[in-house]
């Protein structure tokens, strides 16, 4: 997985704390760089936490799931990305509350977050090669890309919600989802040669 193909993949991930955090702006009255901050610290802090969890993880059972792994990847990536598309697709409202204290925002950031332990997964079977160098440097930055993607999506989501209302909730949970379909895609038709 090179460059472009991760800073899609970090879009599509941070999509779910971009919805979330349009529904905080929208819930807020006022609101301030630090609330901005908040949103994107906790959002963007567990976006890349979780991806490493995974990557730790999936470097485990490596050996055991290496022949399979592009079936894995797109599996995996097909099934985060049409949830997230049918959830963008559903006409179930969400009520947001526009409380930023440590209780609510983890439990948000690990709800948002869950499909990314579920991508770190995939770089232990699909690596990711940025530099020359380790894999395990090469996950670290792609944590890091996917952390400060996602803390700039949710920040400039809290003020959108804020200013806009929800108008643009379900098209960005609905394009996420989208690109993390393609991406498992693209792993899988890489793997029988077509790119």
């Amino acid at each position: 997985m090179g460059l472009i193909e991760l800073l899609l993949l970090a879009v599509g991930l941070s999509m779910d704390a971009f919805a979330v955090s349009i529904c905080k702006g929208l819930a807020m009255k006022k609101i301030s760089f630090k609330s901005c901050a908040i949103c994107g610290v906790w959002f963007g802090g567990f976006q890349a936490l979780m991806p490493m969890l995974g990557y730790l993880l999936g470097s485990r059972f490596e050996k055991y799931i290496e022949a399979i792994a592009p079936w894995v990847a797109f599996i995996l990536l097909a099934l985060i990305g049409g949830n997230m598309i049918r959830e963008a697709c559903s006409k179930k409202e969400e009520v947001e509350s526009a409380g930023l204290d440590v209780k609510t925002m983890f439990l948000m950031a690990v709800a948002t977050s869950i499909d990314a332990l579920a991508v770190g997964i995939t770089f232990s079977l699909v690596p990711v090669s940025l530099i020359a160098a380790s894999a395990m440097i090469n996950t670290i930055i792609a944590v890091l890309i996917i952390g400060v993607t996602t803390f700039i999506i949710s920040c400039a989501g809290v003020k959108i919600g804020n200013v806009f209302g929800t108008r643009y909730k379900s098209r960005a949970e609905f394009a996420g989802g989208l690109i993390l379909v393609l991406l498992g895609l693209k792993i899988l038709l890489a793997h029988f040669g077509v790119f």
